[in-house]
C-alpha cells in the first residue's frame, strides 16, 4: 500500500467533465490538466518503461475506449521522459485477441497504432499467452498469481480503463482492467474456475452458437438442445455472450464472490513490487452493460459523465460507481429497472454484489473506499 494512502483519511479522486465550448476545453486538454493535477506525472521517472494498460476492444465492438484518448496519455508520459508502451494480455475465450497475432491486428484495426497512438504495442503474455511471471502472494484463493511478463517487467503502470458493466463481476473498472486484464491465460483460467454456466433448456433453440464459441469444447447439442460438460468447462463465459436467446445462466451467483476476490488478489500481486509507480485513469463514457470483450456493443445505460484519475485503485472504482448510480438511466437501454437517479444500476443489470471486490481490495490494503472528489 502506498505511503500517501496511509497518511490520509480519504483518498483523492480527481474528476473532469466533458463539456467543451472551445479548444482549450477539449477532451485532450482536459486529460492533460487531470494528468497533472492528480500527480500522474509523478508515477514514473525519466527513462522508465511505462506500461499503459488498456483494452483494445474485441473485433465487432464499437464502444471500446477511443484511441485518441489513450494517445493523449501516451504523449503526456513521453513528454515527461517516460517510455510508454500499450499493453494487455491475451484472452481466455476464442476471439480476435486469443493470440498475439490476432490481438495486434485487432488493436491496429481499432486505431491503437502509430500515427494515431505514438507508442508500440506489446502483448504482455506473448504469442500464445504463456509468457508469464508467477508472483507469490499467499492469499485466500491464490498462493501465486500468473501475470503477463511485460506487466511484471515494466517500471511503472498507468491503468487506463473504460468503465462499464460486466456479467460476472457486476462492473468492470480499474480493478478488473488491471487484475483480470494482466492475468496470463493460465491466470485468467484460475480466476474463472468457480464459474459454471448452466443451460436454461426451455429457452434453448438449438442454434449451436454456444458450442461454436466454446474454447473448451464443453458444449454439444443433444436432441436440439445444448448440453454443457461441466468437467471440461472452465467458466470463461463466452457461451453466455454468444447466446442471443438468453438460454444460458452465467453460473451460480455465490461463485461470483470468489471470481471478484481472485481479481483483487491478482491486483495485489501485480502492484506489490511497484511501490508508488502506479496510477489510474478511468473514462466514464459509453457505459455499456457488457464488457468490451463482447463482439458487439449495446447502447449505454447512462449518459457520458467524465474522466477520473487517482493513485488509489479502490477509491477510483468506488467513485466511478457512485457517479454512474447518481445518473438517471437511459430509456431504451438494457436497463429495465432502477432508472431513477441514485438507484444501483449495476445490481439492476446483473444482480451481482459488486461491493465484494472493493471490500476485499480495501481489506488487502490496496486502497480506500472513502474518497474526496476533486474537480479539475
Amino acid at each position: 500500500m502506498s505511503s500517501n494512502l496511509v497518511q490520509c483519511k480519504m483518498s483523492e479522486v480527481y474528476f473532469t467533465d466533458l463539456r467543451a465550448d472551445r479548444k482549450s476545453k477539449s477532451v485532450p486538454s482536459k486529460i492533460a490538466r487531470l494528468f497533472r493535477a492528480s500527480g500522474m506525472d509523478q508515477v514514473f521517472e525519466k527513462g522508465d518503461l511505462v506500461a499503459i494498460k488498456s483494452h483494445f476492444g474485441e473485433a465487432g465492438s464499437s464502444s471500446f475506449l477511443r484511441p485518441q484518448f489513450v494517445a493523449k496519455v501516451v504523449d503526456l508520459v513521453a513528454a515527461k521522459g517516460g517510455k510508454p508502451f500499450l499493453t494487455d494480455c491475451n484472452t481466455l475465450y476464442l476471439g480476435g485477441r486469443t493470440n498475439a497475432v490476432d490481438h495486434l491486428m485487432t488493436a491496429a484495426r481499432h486505431g491503437f497504432f502509430p500515427p494515431v497512438v505514438n507508442a508500440p504495442l506489446v502483448i504482455a503474455d506473448g504469442l500464445t499467452g504463456q509468457d508469464q511471471f508467477e508472483i507469490p502472494v499467499g492469499l485466500k484463493h491464490c498462493k501465486t498469481v500468473k501475470v503477463g511478463m511485460a506487466a511484471h517487467r515494466a517500471d511503472a503502470i498507468l491503468c487506463v480503463s473504460h468503465v462499464k458493466g460486466h456479467m460476472l463481476s457486476g462492473f468492470g473498472g480499474a480493478i478488473k482492467n488491471l487484475g483480470m486484464g494482466f492475468g496470463s491465460r493460465a491466470g485468467k483460467l484460475e480466476m474463472h474456475n468457480d464459474i459454471r454456466p448452466a443451460i436454461k433448456t426451455p429457452l434453448c433453440k438449438g442454434c449451436g452458437e454456444c458450442a461454436k464459441h466454446c474454447p473448451a469444447g464443453a458444449i454439444t447439442l443433444r436432441s436440439r438442445k445444448a448440453k454443457i460438460d461441466q468437467k471440461k468447462c472452465f467458466g470463461c463465459g463466452e457461451c453466455y455472450a454468444a447466446c442471443f436467446n438468453k438460454a444460458i445462466s452465467p453460473g451460480e451467483w455465490t461463485s461470483n464472490d470468489a471470481l471478484q476476490e481472485r481479481m483483487v488478489e491478482y491486483c495485489y500481486g501485480i502492484t506489490k513490487d511497484k511501490g508508488e509507480k502506479l496510477g489510474y485513469i478511468s473514462f466514464l463514457v459509453d457505459f455499456t452493460p457488457h464488457c468490451d470483450c463482447f463482439s458487439w456493443s449495446d447502447l449505454p445505460i447512462v449518459p457520458d459523465i467524465g474522466i477520473l484519475a487517482s493513485r488509489d485503485i479502490v477509491a477510483i472504482d468506488q467513485a466511478a460507481i457512485d457517479m454512474v448510480n447518481a445518473q438517471v438511466g437511459l430509456e431504451g437501454s438494457a436497463l429495465k429497472k432502477g432508472l431513477e437517479a441514485g438507484s444501483d444500476k449495476l445490481r439492476a443489470l446483473y444482480d451481482v454484489d459488486w461491493t465484494v471486490q472493493l471490500k476485499y481490495a480495501e481489506e488487502l490494503g490496496l486502497g480506500r473506499r472513502k474518497y474526496e472528489l476533486v474537480k479539475v
